[in-house]
């Protein structure tokens, strides 16, 4: 197999994240379910927007966070994700360019608006997500780059983008074309009411081996498994899939590939800001070590990381240099 173009290519919901601070009463006059995620149409988001405080407007996106740790981390990375042809748009595939990933999708301006997630910050650090899909849940199947596809060591999924017909579609075409070229396959569940939705699928996409990393954190695994038990829903999962990534939070992080079974403690931190975006860095820095035919033990090192750094300030993207944060664990096996 001859060397792949990206060490990674990331499929995803290209969202501009707008992120305010918030108190708790702002969010029961409004409704809202603290650390919840909940989607909205685009008059919620203006009217959403309307009232609450003043935000700072960041590239997001579960899969574009993941695409910015990677490429922070070295990776060769790509990303496919569709944007409007409109201001936020621009914003989007610049702050991607940017970091040196190659966007491979062209806007359109025949789909609405770009993606935006009004996310509400509390001291607690807890995020309240209120997200208008808008452009990115018109991802179609015609988008996607298949020379790109068969050209990465890894395709990376958000489950996220599971819920439309069309982006679902697309990432089925993806899987497929990855399969045929022997490349892998790398899905994260994204959250739980996707995996409610959708957790039929995804077993099913196990059971066809049609996926060779799975992300999962605490409650994501307990809602795939049918398991309040952690280590009984591990039990349950692992022996589907090739590889079980399994976040716990402050806790750390467990990997089952095999007979194997490795776990690391959460990386310590001086304070805790902004939680949107851990997940995602803990993605990139495992793959990073993954791209680099590192071991379990320490990809997840690097996972945890990354995930360090992005919870210690506003934003789901890194600001420091995770390179020299990851320092050795960088070097290849």
């Amino acid at each position: 197999m001859t060397q792949p173009r990206f060490d990674v290519l990331c499929i995803g919901n290209a969202i501009v994240d707008v992120i305010a601070d918030a108190d708790d009463a702002f969010l029961d006059a409004q409704g809202l379910i603290k650390g919840s995620m909940r989607l909205i149409d685009e008059a919620e988001a203006e009217r959403l927007y309307g009232v609450m405080g003043p935000g700072r407007e960041l590239s997001g996106g579960s899969a574009g966070n993941t695409a910015a740790g990677l490429a922070a981390l070295g990776c060769r990375t790509g990303f496919i994700g569709q944007v409007a042809d409109d201001q936020l748009g621009t914003i989007y595939r610049h702050d991607i360019q940017s970091q040196g990933i190659d966007f491979l999708v062209d806007p359109r301006g025949d789909v609405g608006a770009t993606a935006r997630s009004l996310i509400l910050v509390t001291t607690d650090a807890q995020r309240t997500m209120n997200t208008f899909l808008g452009a990115a849940q018109l991802l179609s199947a015609e988008a996607i780059d298949h020379s790109a596809v068969k050209d990465a060591a890894i395709l990376y999924l958000e489950g996220y983008l599971w819920d439309p017909e069309g982006p679902r579609a697309a990432m089925e075409s993806a899987i497929a074309e990855a399969k045929a070229a022997g490349r892998k396959v790398a899905l994260t569940l994204s959250d739980t009411f996707v995996v409610d939705r959708h957790g039929p699928d995804f077993l099913r996409l196990l059971d066809e081996g049609k996926v060779d990393i799975l992300f999962a954190n605490a409650a994501e695994l307990a809602s795939i498994t049918g398991q309040d038990d952690h280590e009984a829903g591990i039990a349950k999962l692992a022996p589907r899939v090739p590889l079980l990534v399994v976040t716990h939070g402050d806790q750390g992080a467990t990997a089952v590939a095999g007979g194997e079974r490795v776990s690391v403690a959460a990386e310590p931190i001086e304070r805790l800001v902004d939680t949107t975006g851990a997940g995602d860095l803990f993605a990139a820095g495992f793959l990073a070590g993954q791209s680099r035919g590192l071991g379990l033990e320490p990809s997840l090192r690097l996972g945890a990381i990354a995930a360090a750094e992005v919870i210690q300030h506003y934003g789901a993207r890194p600001e420091a240099d995770l390179t020299a944060l990851a320092g050795d664990l960088l070097q290849p096996a």
